[in-house]
Protein backbone atom coordinates (compact mmCIF):
# COMPACT_ATOMS: atom_id res chain seq x y z
CA UNK A 1 0.00 0.00 0.00
CA UNK A 2 1.18 3.64 -0.77
CA UNK A 3 1.87 6.29 1.89
CA UNK A 4 0.14 9.71 1.83
CA UNK A 5 2.86 12.09 0.37
CA UNK A 6 2.67 14.63 3.64
CA UNK A 7 3.62 17.45 1.59
CA UNK A 8 0.70 17.39 -1.42
CA UNK A 9 2.65 17.57 -3.84
CA UNK A 10 1.98 14.14 -5.62
CA UNK A 11 -1.93 14.48 -5.01
CA UNK A 12 -4.12 14.47 -7.92
CA UNK A 13 -5.96 18.10 -8.55
CA UNK A 14 -9.38 17.90 -7.42
CA UNK A 15 -12.31 19.64 -9.06
CA UNK A 16 -13.98 22.79 -7.46
CA UNK A 17 -17.33 22.43 -5.63
CA UNK A 18 -19.55 22.57 -7.62
CA UNK A 19 -17.42 21.74 -11.42
CA UNK A 20 -17.83 17.92 -11.02
CA UNK A 21 -18.56 16.18 -14.59
CA UNK A 22 -18.22 19.85 -16.13
CA UNK A 23 -15.18 21.24 -18.04
CA UNK A 24 -13.04 24.14 -16.35
CA UNK A 25 -12.53 27.28 -18.34
CA UNK A 26 -9.06 26.75 -20.39
CA UNK A 27 -6.65 28.95 -18.77
CA UNK A 28 -5.36 31.68 -20.85
CA UNK A 29 -2.42 31.05 -22.89
CA UNK A 30 0.49 31.78 -21.90
CA UNK A 31 3.76 33.54 -24.15
CA UNK A 32 5.61 30.90 -25.20
CA UNK A 33 9.69 30.99 -25.20
CA UNK A 34 11.19 28.07 -26.86
CA UNK A 35 14.35 28.94 -25.71
CA UNK A 36 15.44 31.26 -22.73
CA UNK A 37 15.79 35.13 -24.28
CA UNK A 38 14.01 34.67 -27.54
CA UNK A 39 12.98 38.42 -27.53
CA UNK A 40 14.15 41.39 -26.40
CA UNK A 41 11.58 43.03 -23.44
CA UNK A 42 11.08 46.07 -26.10
CA UNK A 43 9.23 43.32 -28.26
CA UNK A 44 7.20 41.84 -25.60
CA UNK A 45 3.98 44.11 -26.11
CA UNK A 46 4.11 43.76 -29.52
CA UNK A 47 4.57 39.85 -29.22
CA UNK A 48 1.61 39.91 -26.58
CA UNK A 49 -0.68 41.87 -29.30
CA UNK A 50 0.06 39.55 -32.04
CA UNK A 51 -0.86 36.27 -30.06
CA UNK A 52 -4.23 37.84 -28.94
CA UNK A 53 -4.80 38.70 -32.46
CA UNK A 54 -3.64 35.36 -33.76
CA UNK A 55 -4.14 32.80 -31.95
CA UNK A 56 -2.40 30.48 -33.65
CA UNK A 57 0.46 32.45 -33.60
CA UNK A 58 3.51 30.10 -31.48
CA UNK A 59 7.19 32.10 -30.83
CA UNK A 60 9.26 28.55 -30.81
CA UNK A 61 6.98 27.80 -34.37
CA UNK A 62 8.13 31.37 -35.44
CA UNK A 63 11.47 31.83 -34.46
CA UNK A 64 12.17 28.04 -36.43
CA UNK A 65 9.99 29.01 -39.58
CA UNK A 66 12.27 32.46 -39.14
CA UNK A 67 15.57 30.62 -39.59
CA UNK A 68 14.57 28.19 -42.31
CA UNK A 69 13.76 31.27 -43.88
CA UNK A 70 16.76 33.23 -43.63
CA UNK A 71 18.95 30.11 -44.62
CA UNK A 72 16.62 29.83 -47.97
CA UNK A 73 16.48 32.91 -48.92
CA UNK A 74 20.67 33.28 -48.56
CA UNK A 75 21.14 30.45 -50.51
CA UNK A 76 18.75 31.63 -53.04
CA UNK A 77 20.47 34.94 -53.82
CA UNK A 78 24.29 32.55 -53.37
CA UNK A 79 22.69 31.02 -56.87
CA UNK A 80 21.08 33.82 -58.50
CA UNK A 81 17.60 31.96 -58.37
CA UNK A 82 15.75 35.16 -58.78
CA UNK A 83 12.30 33.13 -59.05
CA UNK A 84 12.65 31.57 -55.57
CA UNK A 85 13.65 35.16 -54.44
CA UNK A 86 10.20 36.59 -56.15
CA UNK A 87 8.17 34.18 -54.51
CA UNK A 88 9.63 34.29 -50.98
CA UNK A 89 10.49 38.28 -50.71
CA UNK A 90 8.10 41.55 -50.82
CA UNK A 91 8.85 43.49 -54.14
CA UNK A 92 11.37 46.19 -52.06
CA UNK A 93 13.75 43.29 -51.21
CA UNK A 94 13.63 41.28 -53.87
CA UNK A 95 14.82 44.34 -55.91
CA UNK A 96 17.65 44.38 -53.62
CA UNK A 97 18.59 40.92 -54.70
CA UNK A 98 18.35 41.45 -57.91
CA UNK A 99 20.32 44.48 -58.42
CA UNK A 100 23.16 42.61 -56.29
CA UNK A 101 22.58 39.47 -58.81
CA UNK A 102 22.78 41.37 -61.91
CA UNK A 103 25.96 43.17 -60.68
CA UNK A 104 27.44 39.75 -59.59
CA UNK A 105 27.15 38.02 -63.06
CA UNK A 106 27.92 41.31 -64.84
CA UNK A 107 31.14 41.26 -63.02
CA UNK A 108 31.67 37.41 -63.79
CA UNK A 109 31.50 36.46 -60.35
CA UNK A 110 30.48 33.39 -58.54
CA UNK A 111 29.45 33.05 -54.98
CA UNK A 112 29.94 29.76 -52.86
CA UNK A 113 28.58 30.06 -49.56
CA UNK A 114 26.68 28.07 -46.67
CA UNK A 115 25.72 29.33 -43.20
CA UNK A 116 27.56 27.20 -40.94
CA UNK A 117 25.04 27.95 -37.96
CA UNK A 118 22.78 30.15 -36.72
CA UNK A 119 23.78 31.39 -33.09
CA UNK A 120 20.73 33.22 -32.32
CA UNK A 121 17.51 34.62 -33.94
CA UNK A 122 16.15 36.60 -31.49
CA UNK A 123 12.80 38.79 -32.10
CA UNK A 124 13.80 42.55 -31.68
CA UNK A 125 10.36 44.28 -32.37
CA UNK A 126 6.98 42.93 -32.94
CA UNK A 127 4.02 45.06 -33.93
CA UNK A 128 0.07 44.18 -35.36
CA UNK A 129 -1.47 46.75 -37.65
CA UNK A 130 -4.78 45.82 -38.69
CA UNK A 131 -4.54 42.41 -40.18
CA UNK A 132 -0.56 42.73 -40.23
CA UNK A 133 1.58 41.73 -37.81
CA UNK A 134 5.52 42.91 -38.59
CA UNK A 135 8.39 40.89 -36.76
CA UNK A 136 11.68 41.78 -36.63
CA UNK A 137 14.42 39.12 -36.32
CA UNK A 138 18.01 39.99 -35.24
CA UNK A 139 20.31 37.05 -36.65
CA UNK A 140 23.59 36.17 -35.55
CA UNK A 141 25.17 33.66 -37.97
CA UNK A 142 28.60 32.00 -38.73
CA UNK A 143 29.16 31.59 -42.78
CA UNK A 144 31.56 30.64 -44.98
CA UNK A 145 31.77 32.60 -48.48
CA UNK A 146 34.06 32.43 -51.44
CA UNK A 147 33.58 35.14 -54.45
CA UNK A 148 35.64 33.93 -57.59
CA UNK A 149 35.75 35.78 -60.38
CA UNK A 150 35.33 34.95 -64.28
CA UNK A 151 38.12 32.92 -64.52
CA UNK A 152 37.81 31.01 -61.33
CA UNK A 153 39.81 32.68 -59.33
CA UNK A 154 39.31 33.55 -55.64
CA UNK A 155 38.50 37.02 -55.09
CA UNK A 156 37.35 37.28 -51.74
CA UNK A 157 36.39 34.99 -48.89
CA UNK A 158 37.49 31.23 -47.63
CA UNK A 159 35.31 27.86 -47.23
CA UNK A 160 37.52 27.28 -44.15
CA UNK A 161 36.90 29.96 -42.04
CA UNK A 162 33.47 30.79 -41.07
CA UNK A 163 32.44 34.90 -40.41
CA UNK A 164 30.11 36.02 -38.08
CA UNK A 165 27.04 37.93 -39.54
CA UNK A 166 24.91 40.04 -37.64
CA UNK A 167 21.08 40.62 -40.00
CA UNK A 168 17.84 42.38 -38.91
CA UNK A 169 15.40 41.10 -40.99
CA UNK A 170 11.51 41.88 -40.85
CA UNK A 171 8.71 39.50 -41.45
CA UNK A 172 5.31 40.15 -42.24
CA UNK A 173 2.20 38.00 -42.66
CA UNK A 174 -1.55 38.63 -42.88
CA UNK A 175 -3.12 37.16 -39.52
CA UNK A 176 -5.99 35.96 -41.16
CA UNK A 177 -3.98 33.57 -44.13
CA UNK A 178 -4.38 30.20 -43.23
CA UNK A 179 -1.11 28.93 -44.64
CA UNK A 180 1.53 30.63 -41.41
CA UNK A 181 4.29 31.40 -44.02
Amino acid sequence: MEQPDPSGQNRQPVNPRGTEGSQLAPRPRELAQAEPNTFDNSAEAGVRAIIAADRRFDVAQFLAGSKAAYTMILEAFWRGDKDELRQLCDEDVFAGFDSAIDARVAAGETITARVIRIEEARIVAASIEGKTSRITVRFLADIASVTRDADGNVIAGTLDDAVETRDLWTFRRDITAPDPD
